[in-house]
């Protein structure tokens, strides 16, 4: 399990359009910052905070969506899952590994943002407070779970049917929010919050959005975690129970 970890990272390391796509990514933000701050009346140490509101909510879908396809969707291309198998890696170890690179590779990568767009506001005359700067971490920070958790549900397509644009639209609209909100729409319907009110904050994005508003507030988010912990296990042991029961394409 940890060859084939460390396999991965140094196959995702030597990856040129890996680099390429993250380099178009902080150029098309550092121009969007150089024009925003042109347009309007130019900005402050508190700037980062709005800015971080808009970005990191396509950051899942954007960057995250980048990290799912090359974890996860590269092996159903090359039929590498056939290959592991072949070689004695167990499923379970297959779909555990995938969740510790996707955490892994999303927590460097939702690291490095915050510290690009302090380097950008610093350069602009605007450089963050320290308070600021911890609000874009959060921000960070649950962008994080969401692509690690979102990334774990779509595992249970990308084992049980091993069709990687079934899996990679799924995992878009997880990140965007639709699949959720259409869920919210049933679970708030007459009927069910009559029976079970406010079903809708234990979905993964009600478990995420009041992680923010625990951190952001200094108020305890262990039980929280806790919640979204079992959230993450449940998908995991799904993915793998999908695993054994579809045959391998050869």
């Amino acid at each position: 399990m940890f060859n084939y970890i460390k396999g991965e990272i140094y196959r995702l390391l030597n990856k040129k359009s890996m680099y390429i796509f993250f380099g178009i990514f902080a150029a098309v933000y550092i121009l969007f910052a150089l024009v925003n701050s042109r347009m309007g009346d130019g900005y402050n140490s508190k700037s980062i905070i709005d800015h971080a509101y808009e970005l990191f909510m396509f950051l899942p879908v954007v960057l995250g969506g980048y990290l799912f396809g090359s974890l996860y969707n590269d092996d159903l291309t090359s039929k590498n899952l056939t290959t592991l198998v072949g070689y004695g890696l167990s499923k379970l170890k297959i779909v555990l590994s995938k969740l510790v690179l996707i955490t892994l590779f999303s927590a460097v990568v939702f690291g490095l943002i915050p510290l690009v767009m302090t380097a950008v506001f610093a350069i602009l005359g605007a450089a963050p407070t320290a308070a600021a700067l911890g609000t874009v971490y959060i921000k960070a920070f649950v962008a994080l779970l969401t692509t690690v958790a979102f990334s774990a549900l779509t595992g249970i397509v990308v084992y049980g049917l091993q069709r990687k644009t079934f899996a990679m639209v799924l995992y878009v609209l997880l990140s965007f929010g639709i699949i959720s909100q259409l869920i919210s729409m049933l679970l708030n319907s007459d009927i069910i919050r009559g029976i079970a009110p406010n079903l809708d904050k234990h979905l993964m994005t009600g478990i995420t959005d009041r992680i923010e508003q625990g951190l952001t507030s200094g108020q305890p988010v262990i039980l929280i975690f806790i919640e979204y912990i079992i959230y993450v296990a449940v998908a995991l042991t799904l993915s793998v129970l999908a695993f054994h029961k579809k045959e391998l394409e050869f």
